[in-house]
This record gives structure tokens, C-alpha cells and sequence, in this order.
């Protein structure tokens, strides 16, 4: 199957339509342990975090406020690609249907994380994570539908990304505002990439509604998440 041939000319159009759907999504929670160690005193935490804003590049400008934890990822151009993205291109908004599916797909990162930081390797570190849902709402495909299951095996390779980036790349130019996905860490699993900040919002009751804090332990050979008495682990 040839990208351009089969994707543009028979797949495209006919699978894009208004789709919905609520995704979990984690991010690391250190930054106001790490701004405390710093200060002596509430009012200089704030300045600090203050400051520390101001040199982040803006966020996006979207046509309603969105939480800030929404619009973060569109704000970067990271270095190194991802699923849909290739390196140095805008940054996406990537969440999970279920909340496993989430854990795993951080689990994943922090893992590699360690594997690219030659003094790390033989660490274990320890990490906080928020983990909120969201809800996604707008112009979209589902590679998990037909006729993209069809290539399955394309869109759930574990680290090449050619395939993906370049279906990607082909819907931005049609408009679509966000793909959902097969986890490619949690087999089965429906994720979700978002490429409009537009398209995503709170839940009802508000994002503080469905926030909740995980504890993750991470080693080369293993990443364990837990919250209470739950518990997820992978072994590598």
C-alpha cells in the first residue's frame, strides 16, 4: 500500500466526520516541588512561577479560555518526534480513553526517558503525575474504523513513525482536528491526538472534577504506577 495512492485518493475524505469522545490524559506534577525548594516564602513561590511563565513561549490562541493543562502541548516545537508528529513541529495533545491505556502510554515515555540518559540507567526514579479527562470534540478520523484497520500493523508499530506522521500530515490539510488511534503500549486500547486546541474542553464539572494524582516508581526493566491501593505495572 503507497501512501499517497491509496490514503489521498480513496481513504481520506469519505472516513473524515464530527466525532467525540472523552480521553485521559497524564503529565508530570513536579513543578511546585521543585519551585518550594527555591523559596522561603508563599509570595516568592508565586513570583517565581511568575517568572517562569513569562519565559515559556505563549499559548495558542483558541477561539473560547481553555485550561491552561489543555493548551500546554501546543505551546512547544520538542525536538524529538511522536506518533503523528515529526521533530520540531508544533506539539500535539495526545490523551487515552481509559485510564490504563494512559498510565501505560506514560509509562512508556518515562521509560524511554531513562534508556536516553546514559546517567540514568541503572536509577530508579520516582515521579508524580496528574492524570485529568478531557472531552474532544470536533472534525476527526478513526484509524480504528474501516477501511484504516485495514492497516492496522502501520499504525501500531512501536517506535516507527513514518506511517503515522504521514496520515496525519494529510488530514491537517483537510481539516481534521484530531485522529483517534490504537494504543500502540496497551493493545486494543483507543487513544486520541489532538491537532486544534479548539476542539478540546473541560468535562462537566470541570477538570478539577476528574483530577487525580499517581505515584510512579521507573526503572530500565520496569515501570510501576500507583494511586492507593491501585496498581498498574509493566515489565520490559
Amino acid at each position: 500500500m503507497t501512501l499517497a495512492a491509496d490514503w489521498e485518493r480513496f481513504w481520506l475524505e469519505p472516513g473524515i466526520g464530527a466525532q467525540s469522545m472523552l480521553a485521559w490524559r497524564g503529565v508530570e506534577a513536579q513543578h511546585v516541588v521543585s519551585t518550594m525548594r527555591l523559596v522561603d516564602s508563599a509570595a516568592e513561590q508565586d513570583l517565581l512561577e511568575q517568572l517562569l511563565e513569562a519565559s515559556k513561549p505563549a499559548l495558542p490562541a483558541t477561539r473560547q479560555p481553555r485550561h491552561y493543562l489543555l493548551l500546554t502541548p501546543f505551546r512547544y516545537r520538542p525536538h524529538h518526534p511522536s506518533r503523528f508528529r515529526p521533530a520540531h513541529a508544533r506539539g500535539q495533545w495526545y490523551g487515552a480513553e481509559a485510564l490504563y491505556a494512559a498510565c501505560a502510554e506514560v509509562a512508556y515515555w518515562r521509560r524511554r526517558f531513562i534508556l536516553d540518559s546514559t546517567g540514568l540507567q541503572d536509577q530508579t526514579l520516582l515521579t508524580e503525575h496528574s492524570f485529568f479527562q478531557a472531552a474532544i470534540d470536533g472534525q476527526a478520523m478513526d484509524l480504528m474504523a474501516p477501511p484504516w484497520n485495514q492497516a492496522r500493523a502501520l499504525w501500531t508499530q512501536g517506535d516507527d513513525y513514518a506511517a503515522t506522521q504521514a496520515v496525519a500530515a494529510g488530514a491537517q490539510q483537510r481539516g481534521v482536528q484530531w485522529l483517534a488511534y490504537e494504543s500502540a503500549r496497551a493493545s486494543g486500547q483507543r487513544c486520541a491526538v489532538v491537532f486544534d486546541p479548539d476542539c478540546l474542553a473541560e468535562t462537566a464539572g470541570g477538570l478539577d472534577h476528574t483530577l487525580q494524582t499517581w505515584h510512579c516508581k521507573a526503572t530500565r526493566a520496569s515501570v510501576m504506577f500507583t494511586r492507593g491501593r491501585e496498581r498498574h505495572e509493566w515489565h520490559f
